[in-house]
């Protein structure tokens, strides 16, 4: 069984969706384009898998060979047409809880692939059209720790810097513990019109 190429995916899904309504649409058509070009796969969206005595649902489920995909769709307000259809993108505030939420989805993946023995890898995918992401930050934040810039690394606990019950870190204190280190690399997506209508993505591989 040949490896899923990640990227191979992504840049010919480019090419017939450059952008996306919402995180469930970059859902259903990623798992259209594999289950099209791969269909040996088999491909399942919102797969349940039981974890710290709970159950969580995962994005993407390839089950030939088993690789859990979860995803993060995080946009800057843009309105641009695409073929017969005109995109209207919402701003996304909060890049400290997006910035979490990745982080939180490199560690879900990492958990199914420890403990389920069909799973030899996975992956985590980031895309969006917001450069505050791949862009280092000016300041120290609270969420210096969680940045996503290119050629950041990932590893052990990850942490708030200040007290993580203020603010936007409501709901999300709990520090993030990843086994293996990540190098983050941005790859580019699509580009459209419009001050914000450059996409780029990250794909995190879990093994």
């Amino acid at each position: 069984m040949a490896e899923l190429d990640i990227h191979g995916v992504m840049a010919e899904l480019a090419k017939r969706r450059p952008i996306f309504h919402s995180e469930a649409d970059f859902q259903f058509a990623l798992a259209w384009r594999i289950a099209t070009t791969r269909p040996d796969c088999g491909v399942r969206l919102e797969k349940p898998f039981q974890r710290d005595g709970g159950v969580i649902f995962l994005d993407l489920w390839l089950t030939t060979p088993s690789i859990p995909i979860e995803l993060k769709y995080r946009t800057q307000f843009l309105r641009a047409p695409h073929g017969s259809e005109e995109f209207v993108l919402k701003r996304h505030a909060g890049h400290p809880q997006g910035r979490y939420d990745f982080i939180a989805d490199i560690e879900r993946v990492e958990s199914i692939v420890s403990t389920d023995r069909a799973s030899q890898r996975g992956y985590a995918v980031f895309l969006t059209n917001d450069p505050a992401y791949w862009l280092p930050g000016s300041i120290k934040t609270k969420d210096e720790a969680f940045r996503l810039h290119e050629n950041q690394h990932l590893a052990g606990t990850i942490a708030w810097r200040d007290n993580p019950s203020q603010g936007t870190t409501r709901g999300k204190e709990d520090s993030l513990r990843l086994r293996k280190q990540y190098r983050l690399l941005w790859k580019n997506y699509s580009a459209l019109p419009g001050k914000y209508g450059k996409f780029r993505y990250l794909a995190v591989k879990v093994e």
